[in-house]
């Protein structure tokens, strides 16, 4: 059993070493491309990830990058800081993570002028110090969207994401899905209105499935930088989603987030 846990951990190591030098990969292609290349960095006062606080109600620094080819392909890396697995960690059971790293690649493309479509593969990845018998939390999800621009102001979107491995180290929940709703209405001046609804899926874990929601206003400058402001709520239970420190992290939450875009 030990050398099944062991076998365990350096396959998990060796997943992470492989995403660290895809992401520095990721980097090098948009560094030395010029055309399709887009990026951010963010600060957020609390990185909120379908409802759920990734980092206990504190802030997170964030940054990604991405090349898109002219013919529709595109792959990305993005990061971020999270607390949530370190905050589970004891004396007996030490856990020692604090990055969330992602990436991701896909396809783009339109069925008019007015619906576009999205379909790819992400990997979301959390390197750290694990005690044996842990259920890794990396996990990879296909996806696949529709836009729609339902005028020159009101965009419209549906997004589902399916669990190809066990979802955020939850036991046996393969094949778990999320559905994500969209509308964003722009105004003048660089304003846009967001609202969202999600529903989470977990496989074998049904106590704790959620839906949740937001509503949000984001102001946009001439100079990339932009200035967003949410409130998300979620109906997942309080019981279900309270960390070892008391704090109910799938609760209605305010956060404030500026954004560099380049």
């Amino acid at each position: 059993m030990s050398s099944d846990i062991r076998s365990m951990g350096e396959r998990r190591k060796g997943v992470q070493r492989t995403l660290a030098a895809l992401f520095c990969g990721c980097m090098a292609v948009a560094t030395s491309a010029h055309a399709g290349t887009t990026g951010s960095v963010a600060l957020t006062s609390d990185y909120v990830f379908r409802g759920v606080s990734q980092t206990d109600g504190k802030p997170a620094l964030q940054g990604g990058i991405e090349f898109a080819s002219e013919g529709g392909f595109y792959t990305g890396a993005w990061g971020s800081n999270v607390s949530w697995l370190s905050d589970l960690s004891t004396t007996a059971a030490p856990i020692s993570s604090s990055l969330e790293l992602d990436v991701y690649g896909g396809y783009r493309g339109k069925f008019s002028d007015a619906v576009s479509y999205d379909v790819g593969l992400l990997y979301y990845a959390y390197p750290g110090d694990f005690p044996g018998g842990f259920n890794s939390a990396d996990t990879a999800e296909v996806y696949a969207g529709l836009t729609v621009a339902a005028s020159d102001k009101l965009s419209l979107g549906a997004k589902y994401s399916h669990a190809v491995t066990d979802l955020f180290g939850y036991v046996d929940s393969s094949g778990s899905g999320y559905l994500d709703l969209n509308a964003t209405l722009a105004l003048d001046g660089g304003w846009s209105l967001a609202a969202h609804a999600g529903k989470q899926w977990i496989d074998g874990n049904g106590a704790f499935e959620y839906s949740d929601w937001k509503l949000g206003v984001t102001k946009a400058f001439d100079n990339g930088f932009s200035v967003g402001a949410a409130w998300t709520d979620t109906d997942a239970d309080d019981a279900l989603y309270t960390n070892p420190f008391g704090h109910r992290i799938a609760d209605g939450t305010f956060a404030l987030t500026v954004t560099k875009a380049f």
